[in-house]
């Protein structure tokens, strides 16, 4: 289907640390569309003044968002999502209003900019050609180990996100099923105390052993040998 509901969803990438980051064009979307779903409205508050026209839009409503969602977009409106930070679509709920969006057969477009996952994986120093991601992994061990025994035969560079208190574990999971392969540690970009650590896995569970990193963490790990 297309160009049967006149509405349009406009996907906006919103700075991942540093504010500087808000392009023109992001700040134009955000400011003129008729609602803005957000991850955060605290976050994306800061780019919409008019609270009236911003709606909390996350993994935990997202199902009894979407009817009206719908209502917009079939009243021929403007609805715009941002995501906590970064790119709207990665590891987030936008994706399903994109596919209603589709289903309505709504204009659906996006205003690019900052993405965590890409950052990350460019300044990495590991092959870009290729690359996995696998969003956040499993918490329980053994749904985690059968996901990393599924991509262990993967060629290119895979990418996930981790939190702070489980990076170690995840660590010793991959050095575990990998073994001891290339990786990078890409804590806090953009923001003042961005760090990018770069080493092996086993390297990398030594220093933070006994260290739990503070921040939003993008771990990169080289791919399997061809």
């Amino acid at each position: 289907m297309s160009g049967n509901c006149p509405g349009k969803l406009v996907l906006v990438a919103t700075p991942i640390g540093n504010l500087d980051d808000m392009s023109p064009r992001a700040l134009e979307a955000l400011s003129t569309a008729d609602a803005v779903m957000a991850e955060d409205t605290r976050r994306t508050g800061r780019f919409v003044p008019e609270r009236r026209r911003l709606y909390s839009c996350h993994d935990h409503n997202i199902r009894g968002r979407l009817p009206q969602i719908e209502q917009f977009l079939l009243g021929g409106a403007t609805v715009a999502m941002a995501s906590d930070a970064g790119t709207p679509g990665i590891s987030d709920p936008a994706y399903r209003a994109v596919g209603l969006a589709v289903e309505l057969g709504a204009e659906v477009t996006m205003i690019p900019g900052p993405s965590a996952v890409i950052m990350a994986l460019v300044v990495s120093g590991l092959p870009t050609d290729r690359f996995a991601f696998e969003g956040f992994l499993p918490f329980k061990q053994g749904k985690r180990r059968r996901r990393l025994e599924a991509m262990a035969g993967y060629t290119g560079t895979i990418a996930c996100y981790v939190g702070p208190h489980h990076l170690s574990s995840v660590l010793e999971a991959m050095f575990s099923v990998f073994g001891d392969r290339r990786a990078c540690v890409a804590r806090e970009m953009t923001k003042l105390h961005e760090e990018i650590v770069r080493g092996t896995l086993s390297n990398l569970m030594e220093r933070y052993l006994t260290s739990i990193p503070k921040g939003e963490i993008t771990l990169l790990v080289e791919g399997a040998s061809d």
